[in-house]
């Protein structure tokens, strides 16, 4: 997937509720073991490093308890999270 459709993806999914805008406080990276990756819905790989958190109850999506991310999917969440709503590239 290119830079630009990641970024409608993501942002679309900020607009709709299935990705939290709020930072997310606890997060750490590790080896994935076939996670799909909440950015994109693509596996993170065995290859592949994942970023995993944990958003406030308030502002996580209906029954998901942690948010999976291939880096570059998390760079672009947390990109596009931080920007004012309703900007557009």
């Amino acid at each position: 997937m290119d830079d630009t459709a990641l970024r409608t993806l993501v942002r679309q999914k900020l607009l709709d509720g299935r990705l939290p805008l709020d930072k997310i406080p606890r997060l750490w990276g590790g080896p994935a073991d076939g996670e799909m990756c909440d950015a994109c819905d693509k596996p993170i790989t065995k290859q592949q490093l994942v970023m995993e958190g944990h958003s406030p109850p308030s502002d996580r999506p209906k029954n998901k308890k942690a948010i999976q991310f291939h880096v570059a999917c998390f760079q672009v969440w947390n990109d596009e999270r931080r920007k004012p709503r309703g900007t557009t590239p």
